[in-house]
């Protein structure tokens, strides 16, 4: 049996803006060209893609890290540099994408074939001529590209299925799986047999839906008890649940008892309680019609119906597959999860002020963008960026942190005297 693996943490990372060019027009018999140098070509975005074809998230066990490639840097001639591709990340049908820090549902691939932006990829920095005007005719530096920033996500498969076939380990949901669809899940007389969910098909009175057999619960499964608390996840999506009961009380359990331990987990992790419920009432065949009356009796207040099945046999699997058809398609279709945005922004942070022994150091996102935009052996070039730090309120905010003329700011790995 191939690995099932459900749950995977990876890191990805769209590409950075290419930076724009400084460049003058260069030509025969012109002696004074103008800025000519183009924008950076946009980094790539990081994008998802649910595919069929994946039924694990085993192969993110052997690559983590996904970064597409940055934009290239712009050219003269106010060439714009190419943009960079995007990296596209296959991932099975009901994945769910989450921002491993907040636990915030970001993506949710619920069709296949369908193609969602993670990330998106940092814009391209202006060259020398975007900053060209009458009174700056030769501008000698240029705008470098957005800088994007690596973000650690959770990728977790839970599976597309219309019925969730629930129940204690070895009351036969495998066997019921395999005898009104076309899969064909490892069946044996032990507990948990069923490591990974099964899903199969069943056709029934021209038409269809997906049924998934999930492993074996236990009391505490939603503690992380035997294996519910890895598989309960795959139920999430379900839009009705076959509580499967022994009702013969082969193993020496109460199928009575054995259903209110159930229903008591499917409470405690999420709405799975509040599904709507049939109840087959397996191994019929091995005796249980006592435990069968009481189970109808329990059950009779709330309309929860009681089939009696023998999935040995076959007995009572036809009424038992109508019956779920018939429920099914009187609840409205699932709605995907609800998706939330990432708080991964391009915008300029504030600026932010230290003061250490009397020097100030200035830092942010803003503040090096702007430096490193600057050609400081350039007189407009330093103009521009002294007008830039007013324009951002920075000597205001110097002044009130107590700043005098000439007491040493500090920015990067430069150093400036102060003057209002």
């Amino acid at each position: 049996m191939a690995l099932f693996v459900d749950v995977v943490e990876i890191v990805c990372k769209a590409g950075d803006g290419g930076n724009g060019c400084v460049s003058f027009h260069r030509e025969k018999y012109v002696q004074a060209g103008g800025p000519d140098g183009g924008d950076g070509g946009r980094g790539g975005d990081i994008v998802f893609m649910a595919t069929e074809r994946m039924h694990t998230l085993m192969d993110f066990r052997f690559r983590r890290k996904f970064q597409a490639p940055s934009g290239e840097d712009g050219h003269a001639a106010r060439c714009k540099g190419k943009s960079g591709e995007d990296t596209v990340i296959e991932a099975p049908v009901g994945t769910v994408v989450r921002e491993a820090s907040t636990g915030k549902v970001l993506l949710d691939l619920v069709n296949d074939g369908e193609r969602r932006v993670l990330l998106r990829g940092g814009k391209g920095g202006y060259g020398n001529a975007r900053f060209a005007t009458p009174t700056r005719q030769a501008p000698n530096f240029a705008r470098p590209g957005e800088k994007t920033t690596a973000v650690t996500v959770k990728l977790e498969l839970k599976s597309i299925a219309d019925v969730g076939l629930a129940g204690f380990p070895n009351v036969g949901k495998s066997t019921i799986l395999s005898m009104v669809t076309a899969a064909k899940p490892k069946i044996a007389n032990y507990h948990f047999t069923t490591l990974v969910p099964n899903l199969g098909i069943v056709r029934q009175d021209g038409q269809s839906f997906v049924m998934a057999d999930i492993p074996g619960l236990v009391e505490g499964a939603a503690d992380g008890v035997g294996l519910g608390h890895a598989f309960l996840r795959h139920i999430e999506r379900t839009r009705m649940i076959v509580h499967v009961v022994d009702i013969s009380g082969s193993e020496g359990r109460d199928p009575l008892d054995d259903y209110d331990k159930i229903v008591a987990e499917l409470a405690r992790y999420g709405d799975l309680a509040k599904r709507p419920v049939i109840v087959a009432a397996n191994k019929i065949d091995l005796g249980g019609e006592e435990n069968l009356s009481r189970m109808r009796e329990k059950l009779r207040p709330s309309g929860i119906e009681v089939y009696p099945v023998s999935a040995a046999t076959g007995k009572g699997l036809k009424e038992l597959m109508r019956a779920v058809c018939d429920m099914l398609y009187a609840l409205p279709a699932s709605e995907p999860f609800p998706e939330e945005e990432m708080e991964v922004t391009f915008d300029e942070e504030p600026f932010k002020i230290d003061v250490e022994d009397g020097v100030y150091i200035l830092s942010g996102k803003a503040i090096t963008r702007l430096y490193d935009s600057v050609n400081f052996s350039d007189e407009q070039s330093l103009n521009y960026f002294h007008r830039s730090l007013r324009r951002m309120g920075v000597n205001e905010a110097l002044v009130a942190r107590g700043v005098k003329p000439g007491d040493t700011v500090v920015i990067n790995d430069m150093e400036f005297d102060f003057i209002e």
